[in-house]
């Protein structure tokens, strides 16, 4: 702006010299004529400059409004969800659902939906401090996995009313108004691979490997057991089922010594619910040469030529899904029951590396999973609903 009052008053004095010597020769004239013209076009570039600076201020505000509109238009689902889980002492890799869910939230991680740590818990008395601890880390949810979590999980979020949490494998018992409670029909698929057993055993002899007693495990011992009777009637041959718990979900070595037994007593097929105790139940059966059935995920690379089938429990997918309603602004605390009919939440596997069980078996198990979805067949829970169904007697 100096530069424009500067020349302004260059002009003004130029003209007050063309009035004072308007009879002067003709090289004044020229010389006058010469100055004008610098003057004018002096105005001009500074008119331009200024031109320019007002449509560089002019774009600045527009991109800044642009800014400000895209801020506006974000939604929550734009936005990771922050998620600290905390494991049962099976840890992240125990081969069944803890990694599972590392896995899931792995998979969120990467597509952007979530971010995500985790505390791994080692025995039972961790489970108050590593929920503690997860609390520091100011997560949108508080993840944890297991049934056995659930008094500490229950307790945090009855102490903690403004923080969401998520428990993997128990309802919200309690009606919290923080928790939700993500729980699948495993009595269902633990129906299909007891039919799958007991159509294929050659010995007329299954067994069952329960970690410890409870109501998430009677889901699979009796779903289990159910599917060996539907056999056992389309066989037209008794089938035994023989049941123990290691009262454990991590002593690999408790696995594999009641595995061993019951292999060494004629059972051909073992299913194990057992956690990390599984590990142990699947080297049973390879050094026995005997088939043994997965949990809660294809477990086929533990054992190729070995694993008959696997139960499979979608808890990433479950995961994802819980993630992405958060996103939405649509978490909702209460309970949510993953079933047959949902898909790869819940389903099984059937091994790549081997044909162990025949097309016409198979065949069969899709028949009666459609059965099971459209409620013409009941799955027990439990041992009161097994007898009470007629799948077995009242002194096992």
């Amino acid at each position: 702006m100096k530069i424009k009052n500067f020349m302004s008053l260059a002009a003004a004095l130029s003209l007050s010299v063309v009035l004072a010597s308007c009879g002067n020769d003709t090289a004044n004239k020229e010389t006058k004529t010469n100055d004008n013209k610098a003057a004018v076009e002096e105005k001009v570039d500074e008119t331009e400059k200024k031109d320019e600076d007002t449509k560089v201020d002019d774009t600045a505000d527009e991109a800044e409004e642009d800014k400000d509109t895209e801020e506006d238009d974000k939604t929550p689902s734009e936005d990771a969800v922050s998620v600290t889980m905390v494991t049962d002492f099976g840890g992240i890799n125990d081969k069944s659902f803890n990694q599972s869910t590392y896995e899931g939230l792995q998979k969120a991680d990467k597509d952007g939906t979530a971010t995500f740590d985790y505390i791994e818990s080692h025995k039972e008395d961790d489970y108050v401090p590593n929920l503690e601890s997860a609390l520091d880390s100011e997560s949108d949810i508080i993840l944890t996995v297991g049934y056995a979590l659930f008094p500490a999980t229950d307790e945090a979020a009855e102490e903690n009313p403004e923080q969401n949490y998520v428990i993997i494998d128990n309802k919200n018992l309690n009606d919290r108004d923080n928790l939700l409670g993500v729980t699948f029909a495993d009595h269902q698929n633990s129906f299909l691979v007891g039919y799958i057993a007991g159509m294929t055993s050659e010995t007329n002899k299954v067994g069952f490997v329960g970690g410890q007693k409870s109501e998430v495990i009677d889901r699979f011992e009796y779903g289990y057991r159910a599917g060996v009777a539907q056999a056992s009637k389309d066989k037209g041959e008794d089938i035994d089922v023989i049941v123990q718990y290691a009262n454990s979900y991590s002593d690999q070595s408790a696995g594999k010594n009641i595995a061993n037994k019951m292999y060494q007593d004629g059972a051909d097929i073992i299913f194990h619910a057992a956690g990390g105790v599984g590990i142990g139940v699947i080297e049973a059966a390879k050094e026995n040469d005997k088939w043994v059935i997965g949990v809660d995920r294809d477990q086929s690379d533990e054992a190729p030529d070995n694993m008959l089938v696997s139960t499979i429990k979608g808890v990433g997918e479950a995961v994802n899904s819980v993630i992405d309603e958060y996103a939405k602004g649509n978490f909702k605390a209460g309970d949510q029951e993953f079933t047959l009919a949902d898909g790869d939440a819940v389903t099984i596997a059937y091994p790549t590396t081997n044909d162990l069980v025949s097309k016409e078996t198979k065949d069969k198990v899709e028949e009666i999973r459609k059965d099971i979805v459209d409620g013409k067949i009941e799955v027990p829970e439990n041992e009161e609903e097994a007898i009470e169904q007629g799948w077995i007697k009242g002194n096992k």
